[in-house]
């Protein structure tokens, strides 16, 4: 199943997260400027999360919202 098709079912949040947590890891590899990436490790630490959790976190609640 992919993902549109997921939200075009009608799934519930709690059952988008679960498709997008639940397979195996890759690696990828995004260039961003240098100030936005110290950002957000600065705002993960303070969190008490390492930078990839804190940026896999906020993008599996965008994908999960509703709308």
């Amino acid at each position: 199943m992919k993902y549109s098709e997921l939200i075009n079912s009608g799934a519930s949040p709690t059952e988008i997260q679960s498709f997008l947590v639940d397979s195996e890891l890759v690696p990828i590899t995004i260039r961003i400027p240098r100030t936005l990436r110290d950002s957000a490790k600065e705002a993960a630490s303070l969190k008490g999360m390492n930078f990839t959790s804190f940026i896999k976190g906020l993008m599996i609640e965008e994908l999960s919202r509703k709308g």
